[in-house]
């Protein structure tokens, strides 16, 4: 049976494309099918360090670097005039202190023409169809192009780095519930006009909505003098609201006093996007012949941006496994992939859920806490969930609600 690829990768966003540069350094030939035309809109905007390791990993720090991308060294954090400040320099875990802010339209193209010039060709607007995985070694994806032709292509493993599109998940009936209650994002980018002289453009801001806790704001500044700005808010919250989503977003902005602040001259002039219901998971991470990468496996919520680090993290476990399995050798995904991988989302998930029920809100805010204690959740904000010699990586519910009883309420 003749074989178009050794890895099929479905998605050329960060996951697909460090795989897709991994996999060609090993040798194993890779063929990208990629629903849109690069480039395109993404959100998932403000990078966490971690990530910087994972791109060294696969030979893609310099071509980034070499973009002019914002730096981003720390988190600032807003709530009703109060403000407090992360320095990932100061962080518990060793490893980088420094990232990048992206519009994830240019940085994807950039991850993606790099696989390309590892010669991992990419086939762009290839909605994947059917997929079939019934022959042990011969998987079989079917995908329709823009001109409604229809093509099968076979190799021996598929890797679905498709995102919020969840190819394999919804084709193979693996997604399962989210223990998230369900939350709607809208977002833009603007024309920031920031002249407060007191901001810092290497820090993303997540603002708390004054009144309503559970709302929370993101301002992520790039190097050419936009923003990337949102509200993440309950499922049903802007359900009867009037006024078009774009002014719906401003206002909601303007609620919060930080954001007043720096945004009274700002120019609101891209239509905003909405995502609603996005936190997902599986009954499993891989099967016969695949493995699920990043948001296609487990998508939890933006308020610490670990989707594109769960990504390239996933991606950075997998390609070792599919270069053993394509050589014949036996393979554990179960103990070498899915649980190392889980054990970092479990750790974000703590943090996303103490977020939003108050805790590590407290945490965030507390003016006297210990510098150790301060620099452990540092790392995790960072986006080393996977270091398992700090503290806060372990037993994490158990350890923030302990440490949220001795701050004091918001």
């Amino acid at each position: 049976m003749v074989m178009d690829a050794d890895v099929l990768i479905i998605g050329a966003g960060p996951s697909g494309s460090l795989a897709a540069c991994m996999l060609a350094d090993l040798g194993c030939r890779a063929v990208m099918l990629e629903r849109e035309q690069f480039p395109r809109f993404s959100i998932g905007e403000s990078l966490l360090p971690q990530c910087m390791a994972f791109m060294e990993q696969a030979g893609v720090l310099d071509v980034v670097a070499a973009e002019g991308f914002q730096p981003k060294d720390g988190a600032a954090f807003s709530l009703d005039g109060r403000l407090t400040e992360f320095d990932f320099s100061q962080k518990f875990t060793p490893g980088w202190g420094t990232t990048y802010q992206v519009p994830r339209a240019h940085f994807d193209k950039v991850l993606a023409d790099a696989a390309e010039a590892r010669g991992v060709p990419i086939h762009y607007r290839h909605t994947i169809l059917a997929a079939d995985f019934s022959i042990p070694g011969a998987a079989r994806l079917t995908t329709g192009d823009a001109s409604g032709s229809q093509r099968d292509w076979r190799a021996p493993f598929v890797l679905d780095a498709s995102g919020f599109g969840r190819v394999l998940p919804r084709l193979l009936d693996l997604e399962t519930p989210s223990s998230l209650p369900p939350r709607q994002a809208l977002f833009t980018h603007i024309e920031d006009r920031i002249t407060c002289g007191d901001y810092d453009r290497n820090k993303i801001l997540i603002a708390i909505h004054p009144h309503h806790h559970e709302i929370w704001y993101w301002l992520i500044p790039f190097s050419n003098g936009r923003s990337s700005l949102g509200v993440v808010v309950p499922q049903g919250f802007l359900d009867g609201r009037p006024g078009e989503p774009l002014a719906v977003l401003r206002e909601l902005a303007m609620e919060e006093p930080r954001l007043r602040e720096l945004l009274p001259e700002a120019r609101f002039d891209t239509p905003a996007g909405t995502l609603g219901g996005y936190s997902a998971n599986c009954r499993q991470l891989f099967g016969q012949g695949y493995a699920l990468l990043g948001n296609a496996g487990e998508f939890l919520d933006p308020v610490f941006s670990s989707g594109v680090t769960i990504a390239m993290k996933s991606a950075s476990l997998a390609v070792p496994l599919v270069a053993r399995t394509l050589s014949g050798e036996p393979v554990d995904w179960l103990e070498d992939y899915e649980r190392p991988l889980r054990q970092g989302i479990d750790v974000f998930k703590s943090y996303v859920t103490a977020w939003y029920e108050g805790g590590f809100q407290r945490i965030i805010f507390e003016e006297h806490q210990l510098a150790s204690v301060k620099s452990m959740i540092c790392s995790i904000l960072a986006g080393f969930a996977w270091d398992e010699s700090n503290p806060f990586t372990q037993r994490c519910d158990k350890r923030l609600e302990a440490l949220a009883q001795l701050c004091p309420g918001l």
